[in-house]
């Protein structure tokens, strides 16, 4: 039986969330932690638009987790990116800020290394983007166990995209409690984003 564990850290300036989830054996079980800031007021837009790519569902299962933990009152979606190829200008300036997720599925890959696809807009649609400022969190999927070399390494190539269109990126992670050797996603002392 492997166990392994996931922490997801999203921040977009109005609300902290911080989800865990454990899985085993294909199935999920979550635990969730939610701090709300008590000086905020909320408005009845929706600010935070949550996009994911997902081969195998798991990354679509902790987009939706996210999704509630923000509230339908904040947060709209999630949406799978391949569905909205072709519009995602359009789709990502209807928000304030984003949270997007991936799995890694391409391990060892320097490049597209989802498996999903944001690998097919990294380097097209995307490039065209006028987002810059944006705030942005990316959370990923990844096994520790069997890809310890490779843990989460998607999660990097996610951050690196949005980060070079100019985008204020959130939510690092500390690495501490994570075993694993090697992942392309730690930026400094701390994962850019799970």
């Amino acid at each position: 039986m492997r166990i392994h564990t996931v922490k997801i850290a999203a921040t977009s300036g109005i609300i902290t969330t911080t989800s865990a989830f454990t899985a085993t054996n294909h199935r999920i079980r979550f635990r969730h932690q939610v701090q709300r800031q008590q000086s905020l007021i909320l408005h009845a837009e929706k600010t935070v638009g949550i996009f994911f790519g997902t081969s195998t569902g798991s990354t679509e299962e902790a987009a939706h987790l996210i999704a509630t933990e923000f509230g339908s009152d904040v947060a709209a979606g999630p949406f799978e990116i391949d569905e909205v190829q072709g519009s995602v200008a359009d789709e990502f300036a209807k928000y304030d800020s984003l949270i997007v997720g991936t799995p890694t599925w391409n391990t060892g890959a320097d490049m597209e290394r989802s498996g999903t696809g944001w690998d097919e807009i990294y380097y097209s649609e995307m490039q065209e983007l006028n987002i810059a400022g944006k705030k942005v969190a990316v959370f990923g999927l990844g096994d520790s166990v069997s890809y310890s070399e490779n843990y989460a390494d998607a999660t990097g190539e996610l951050h690196d995209v949005f980060e070079a269109l100019g985008c204020k990126m959130m939510g690092y992670t500390s690495t501490e409690g994570y075993l694993h050797d090697d992942s392309k996603a730690i930026r400094g002392e701390k994962f850019c984003g799970l």
